[in-house]
C-alpha cells in the first residue's frame, strides 16, 4: 500500500502539483497539510507515522 504526504507552508501555496504526483503514484491514501514551517507540529504528519505502526 503506498501512502503519501502533502504540505505547503503558506495558506496562499496550493498543494494541488503535490497531490496531483500522489495521485499519479497511485497513492491509496493521503496526508495533506498547510502548516508553516516553523512549526514543529504536524498533526497530519503524526497521523501518518501512526498508520505506519
Amino acid at each position: 500500500m503506498k501512502i503519501g504526504y502533502a504540505r505547503v507552508s503558506t495558506f496562499d501555496q496550493n498543494l494541488n502539483l503535490q497531490l496531483d504526483a500522489l495521485k499519479h503514484a497511485r497513492c491509496e491514501e493521503i496526508f495533506e497539510e498547510k502548516i508553516s514551517g516553523a512549526s514543529k507540529e504536524r498533526p497530519q504528519l503524526i497521523k501518518l507515522f501512526s498508520r505506519l505502526r
